[in-house]
């Protein structure tokens, strides 16, 4: 990426969005916000109810191909977690018209980047960037494998997948540092009933009894074009994307989008303390989780400032108290991550070997009480503010970032076009508004997961050499037991931390057995 593409993409996205918000001071120096940006799309809807969305942007020829189903592991009733995770899986198996185990073979002869599908606990997608002449291709493959997955669906391939995605748990969930904590925080927070409770991997009971009847009824429920939206992002005209999309995807079934998921916010009647002890961690950590606002509420974008004033690398308080002045702590992490049905706002901290987790938690709850007390100082919170809508300008570089935004917008603010809103509501908040959310939510009830680490087994010794059997000193040592990494985590800001989280699968992941890849 060059200064001139990222000036070339900025210039392109700035439209007329009404006057500039009002000037703010950062350090007592007054200065003129910019014109708010946006992205400019255009939007058609087919007889079946898919949603498109179009951004025509004709600087190299390549089009993002995204496509959202509206389900998540929040939509899922007890007892069959994990299902919106194993059906992604099984959307790589096969359909009717394009054979069973070709998704990737085919996109990769074609010259496709970035394909891969995700889940989390709200939406469920799949994506590629292709060739502009490969558009027409990447359409098909999408459309048959929403439309026409179900003739290909055996007992077989249902297994092969139900395989797959264990061992993607026990791999990335059940036998990594720090796993045990992700489980623990959810279960302490959400109650048995609550779909957020059990993580979108889901429950390996679960997974083993799914049935090709079950994910039959997933598809039928979720799966029809009225509860998908389609992004195309690049060199595509919006007439080109209207005969196209129309062609492989208006012969779909017509069905009522299902009814959004509702559920009362959950709540802590009082504090939570969960011990866990972890024998693939090797140094101790505290995580505090309190229950936070829903996706773009307005507490929601205050929280994520007071998450970087409190973790940012660099300036934050509890990176500058833990780690930079007074190194007591491997890594701080502060986290907001707004869902659907409600977030978690999280502050983790990683222990350094010898230190004492009560003078690790003085000094947390010395900063949080500190923060809520008196707020942001005026140069912490402009720096928050601007970190993010820099982050946010430069996403918008990539076709599928830009992709991914008008879908997200379109989920959780129910307008595609909400970029120059965002970005305004992002500007308009204060170290009041700030201090307010934070005294609203994070003086509530909250978890506290403890995680020790396991003492780790020695190695065996080697047996002592005997002088008198030549033989003995040719005998080579046993091999040491291997002891699995350490699993220290850093990062910060808005992002997600032990969220619900976002299943990916991947080529090498979903491979086994000569399944879906």
């Amino acid at each position: 990426m060059c200064w001139s593409s990222l000036s070339a993409v900025v210039l392109w996205a700035v439209a007329a969005a009404g006057p500039p918000p009002a000037p703010f001071a950062a350090e007592g120096v007054a200065v003129a916000a910019p014109a708010v940006p946006d992205v400019p799309f255009s939007r058609f809807v087919l007889d079946n109810g898919l949603e498109v969305f179009v951004v025509e942007d004709h600087r190299v020829p390549l089009v993002a191909v995204d496509l959202w189903v509206h389900v998540g592991s929040g939509d899922e009733q007890p007892g069959r977690t994990g299902f919106a995770h194993l059906f992604e899986h099984m959307m790589f198996q096969g359909a009717l018209h394009i054979g069973e185990d070709v998704h990737f073979d085919v996109l990769r002869k074609l010259g496709a980047s970035q394909v891969n599908g995700t889940t989390n606990s709200d939406r469920t997608n799949y994506f590629e960037v292709v060739p502009s002449n490969q558009l027409e291709s990447a359409l098909w493959l999408e459309s048959d494998r929403l439309g026409f997955l179900l003739p290909l669906l055996t007992d077989q391939s249902l297994a092969n997948q139900r395989d797959v995605v264990r061992n993607e748990r026990r791999q990335r969930y059940d036998n990594v540092p720090y796993g045990k904590e992700r489980f623990a925080t959810h279960a302490a927070l959400f109650p048995e009933d609550h779909p957020y409770r059990f993580l979108t991997i889901g429950r390996h009971e679960d997974i083993e009894r799914a049935t090709v009847a079950d994910v039959q009824a997933f598809w039928t429920s979720w799966y029809a074009p009225a509860n998908a939206t389609l992004a195309l992002v690049g060199d595509v005209t919006v007439e080109q994307a209207r005969a196209l999309v129309t062609r492989w995807f208006g012969g779909l079934r017509k069905a009522q989008r299902p009814p959004a998921t509702k559920r009362a916010p959950a709540t802590l009647a009082a504090n939570v303390r969960v011990d866990v002890e972890d024998s693939f961690a090797r140094l101790p950590r505290l995580r505090w989780a309190w229950h936070a606002p829903r996706t773009l509420e307005d507490d929601d974008l205050d929280l994520g400032i007071l998450a970087d004033v409190l973790g940012a690398p660099g300036w934050g308080r509890l990176q500058k108290a833990l780690v930079i002045d007074n190194p007591l702590a491997q890594s701080v992490s502060v986290t907001q991550s707004g869902q659907q049905l409600g977030g978690t706002f999280q502050i983790a901290v990683t222990l350094k070997p010898d230190s004492d987790p009560a003078v690790i938690s003085r000094v947390v709850e010395g900063e949080l009480a500190a923060v809520l007390a008196r707020g942001p100082t005026g140069a912490e919170h402009a720096r928050s503010v601007l970190n993010a809508e820099a982050s946010f300008l430069w996403s918008l570089e990539d076709a599928l970032a830009r992709a991914e935004r008008l879908q997200f917008f379109g989920h959780y603010a129910g307008d595609v076009g909400y970029t120059a809103r965002y970005l305004q509501r992002l500007r308009s908040r204060t170290a009041t508004t700030v201090v307010a959310a934070g005294q609203r939510w994070l003086t509530r009830p909250r978890a506290l997961i403890v995680t020790r680490p396991l003492p780790t087994m020695a190695a065996p010794s080697a047996p002592a050499p005997v002088a008198s059997t030549p033989a003995a000193a040719t005998t080579p040592k046993p091999p040491p037991v291997p002891l699995p990494g350490a699993g220290a985590t850093t990062g910060t800001g808005t992002g997600t931390g032990t969220g619900t989280g976002t299943e990916t699968t991947t080529p090498a992941a979903t491979a086994a057995k000569g399944g879906a890849r």
